[in-house]
């Protein structure tokens, strides 16, 4: 991982193609755009154990994404919706990570295969504002398979809502 940076995106799928990393990474150009430098943690990089409350906080992985989370002020996470939450690895990523989140502004990026689970976010974004005193930022990105073509985001709608997502993400950093 690169210098610590103050805007940070997790990627938290697993999948090799995953649409929620091309979210993130038309995320990082949307904030380019606006002369914004940001790091991606891509978990796949990173493996994780289980969280148990113990011996896994050992885990050489730990420190580094503690680290790299404690020196952003804004965090995106981009995650796929799996049974109507955030995906396993990024609430394991929350449990092994812990007071690292403390007030930090957080954004959501979404893929999901169906329409009806949008509101599925709100578990995760509750958890860290109540546990961490996270900022929530109010605009989430949901995006469904059919938005989605050739490894990029199709959607003018969705590649518009990131945009507005980073621009959300600077004033509110700023406020």
């Amino acid at each position: 991982m690169s210098t610590p940076a103050e805007y940070l995106v997790i990627s938290s799928s697993l999948r090799k193609s995953s649409n929620s990393r091309i979210m993130a990474e038309a995320l990082r150009e949307a904030w380019l755009a606006l002369g914004v430098s940001a790091e991606m943690v891509d978990l796949r990089d990173y493996p994780l154990p289980l969280c148990d409350a113990g011996e896994a906080y050992e885990h050489a992985h730990v420190p580094v994404l503690s680290s790299a989370i404690e020196a952003a002020r804004v965090i995106v996470v981009a995650t796929p919706i799996y049974n109507y939450g955030a995906n396993a690895a990024m609430k394991n990523l929350v449990e092994l990570t812990g007071s690292s989140w403390e007030n930090k502004v957080v954004g959501f990026l979404c893929a999901a295969g169906g329409a009806t689970s949008y509101m599925s976010i709100m578990g995760l974004a509750n958890s860290l504002m109540l546990d961490f005193r996270c900022l929530i930022i109010p605009r989430f990105v949901y995006a469904l398979s059919g938005d989605f073509s050739k490894g990029n985001v199709s959607s003018k709608e969705v590649r518009e809502r990131i945009g507005s997502l980073a621009e959300a993400s600077l004033r509110i950093k700023n406020a």
